[in-house]
This record gives C-alpha cells, structure tokens and sequence, in this order.
C-alpha cells in the first residue's frame, strides 16, 4: 500500500486485528510514503508486489496516487479497492477495480450536482458564472461537470481561468475577476491554494452571488481553523459529517478513537473528509476476503462486484467502472463562524448541509455576502 503511516488507515488495521485477523493470520499492513509524486508510485507498488512480495495492495488517495499504479495492476491482474479517486477508470476501464468515493456512476458531475442545483434555484437566478482552477490533473474532472452543469442551468461562463499550483499570491486572479463580477464563482482548488483563494477574495472584496463547488481543503480541520469566519457563506462539497442520518453503525465509535490518535500521528485533526471513506475501504476489502475466504484477487473482484457492503459511511455498492451504484455527495454551507476554534466544527451548526433534502441539516443562506457577513 503506497500511502503515509499517519493514514487512519492505521486505525482500521489495528481493528481487524483485535477481531482475530483474517483468515486466522494477523494482518500487517506494509506502508509507503508516495509523497503524492506520481513518479513515485509505479516504483513503490512494484516493491510491494515483487520485493514484499505482499498478498494485497490497497490504492492510495486520490487520483495522482492512483492513476500511476494501474498500468502494473492490470498488467498482474491484482484486485484493487482505491480511495478518493474521482474518475481514475473512466480512461482504463480495468474490472477488478473499486473505489471508496460516493461520486457515483456519473463522478465528473455528481461532484458538484448540489452546488448548481442550489445556484438555480436562487432569486433572481444567477446568470453569469466564471471558473477558476488549478492548474493540475484533479480539476479536470470537476470542471468538465461545472460545464456540463452550466449548460444545463443556462449559466453562461464569463470566464475560465487556471492558476499554477506553485504561485505565491492569488490575489491577482481574483482582481481579474472583477470587471466581470460573476454571479457564480466555481472553484477548483487544492489545500493550501483554497486558504489563498479565499483570504484573496475578502482582501480583493469580490462579492458572488454563490462561491465555492470543488475545493479541496474546507473539508480539513486543519484548514478550517486557518480560516475561521472567512469560510462563511461558502458553499462546497463534503462526504460525510456528523449529521443525524449519517451516524451510521459504528461511525461514532470509529471517529471518537481516530480523532484521539490524530493529533499525535500529523493527522487532520476532525478527520471527516478522508478517515470515514479510508476505514469503508478496509471493511470492504475485509468483507471480501471473509466472503470468499481466500487473498484470490479474481475471486475477491468477483464477490466485490457482486455484494453490497455494510460499512461506517452506510452500505455500499458498487456497480459500472468501480464506483458507488448511486452518488451520495453532500453540499454545505459555512455559516455563522466567529472564530477558528476546532471545537466550532464538531458539529453541523456551522457546516449545514444543504443539499440534498434528505440529508439537510440546515438551509442555504443566499447571496454569498450576506452569510459571510453574518446576517
């Protein structure tokens, strides 16, 4: 497995273990920092198979440490259950692999589904709308669904921008954005380039109607105490929270002990985003090999594309391409944030889902500057 120590994917190997193992034996997980550099993994999962000579390999987060290793996982027909890939095998179309990301069948747009189908129904309903993303592989996929879903809602783009991940000060692509005043802003962002994003947007005092789609970071405890009150009014994606109807069996229990090992293992310190989905993972592939009762990667593709799984994040299945039969991505609204403390996020006052109805815990306060200012 090419993935850092600190993974809460730790934390589901020593739960195994206290169950017994599997298949009678303990199960020791074989850890490699890939240090997201797609260079590095073919490398790494070539040691793993050949050198470790390991019975499974899991994937590694995301699709920049996903994506390098599947030429060698066809090429030696492993099974493989990956996590936050968005679309990884829409280009390889490879059978005996799965992925942990409730993005469903469709995930360039069920990304940001929510977020336009809350701009629509906006009053008056906003008309102009201007992309902003990184310059990188991950907002390819997103920003494909954003154009799909403009078109849909007859939002016209104004404006399509990327920025180098590297650059030191965004501010200068925000000031761009003004003479355009965009309704929507859609953004694409990575960890720390969403701090900059958003610090540029109150220093510069661009005012959207709505903020937000695809960025990566809100999501992180971390992040959110860097930002504070500058998260308010924006709306994003999310997974998982700790809202009533997604306090699955066994969710709380796994959070409480994950978030009690965070602080000392460098990890994010709430752990919604990815702990949730990395400890699925591990349930999946457990149940795997407990219903075939083998490491056979054929067999243990077979019963994975055949079985529904009863995991933290809810039961799943998985259907054409490796994703999730159905999307289950939430929207959410930042609101009434005052300050940066962690303990402001523990719960969904401040991070309301708003979308979708089943789900919501809140309702969408419109336009963007008034829940940033707190009205």
């Amino acid at each position: 497995m090419a993935r850092p120590p600190a993974s809460p994917i730790r934390y589901g190997e020593n739960d195994v273990n206290r169950k017994g193992g599997l298949l009678g034996r303990k199960l020791q997980m074989v850890c490699i920092d890939d240090e997201t550099n797609p260079k590095l993994v073919p490398g790494i999962y070539k040691r793993l198979l050949d050198d470790e000579k390991v019975d499974l390999v899991i994937g590694g987060y995301g699709d920049n440490s996903v994506a390098p290793a599947m030429p060698l996982i066809m090429e030696r027909n492993r099974y493989l259950v990956a996590l936050m890939a968005l679309a990884v095998n829409a280009s390889f179309d490879y059978s005996n692999y799965f992925v942990m990301i409730p993005t469903g069948p469709r995930p360039n747009e069920a990304l940001t589904n929510g977020f336009f189908e809350l701009a629509a129904k906006q009053s008056p309903k906003p008309e102009s709308m201007a992309i902003l993303a990184a310059d990188a592989p991950f907002s390819k996929s997103p920003v494909q669904g954003a154009k799909a879903h403009a078109d849909r809602h007859g939002f016209k783009v104004v404006s399509d921008a990327r920025y180098p991940l590297s650059v030191p000060d965004l501010a200068p692509f925000i000031r761009d954005l003004q003479p355009i005043n965009p309704d929507i802003l859609f953004i694409c962002s990575y960890l720390n380039d969403s701090v900059g994003l958003l610090r540029a947007i109150d220093q510069v005092g661009l005012e959207p109607k709505m903020v937000g789609g695809a960025m990566i970071g809100p999501q992180n405890g971390s992040i959110k105490a860097q930002l504070g009150p500058l998260l308010n009014g924006l709306v994003n994606y999310e997974y998982w929270l700790p809202v009533p109807k997604m306090m699955y069996p066994g969710i709380a229990q796994m959070m409480a002990e994950y978030q009690s090992l965070a602080p000392n293992a460098g990890a994010d310190p709430l752990g919604y985003y990815v702990a949730p989905q990395a400890y699925a993972q591990m349930q999946v592939v457990e149940q795997a090999i407990a219903g075939t009762g083998s490491l056979d990667d054929t067999r243990l593709a077979q019963v994975t594309r055949d079985s529904s799984f009863k995991t933290v994040v809810g039961d799943v299945k998985f259907g054409k391409g490796g994703g999730w039969s159905e999307a289950r991505v939430l929207q959410v609204q930042y609101q009434n944030i005052k300050g940066a403390d962690l303990s402001d996020f523990k719960d969904a006052r401040t991070q309301a889902v708003v979308w979708p109805s089943s789900l919501a815990s809140g309702t969408l306060i419109d336009p963007y500057v008034k829940a940033k200012r707190n009205v």
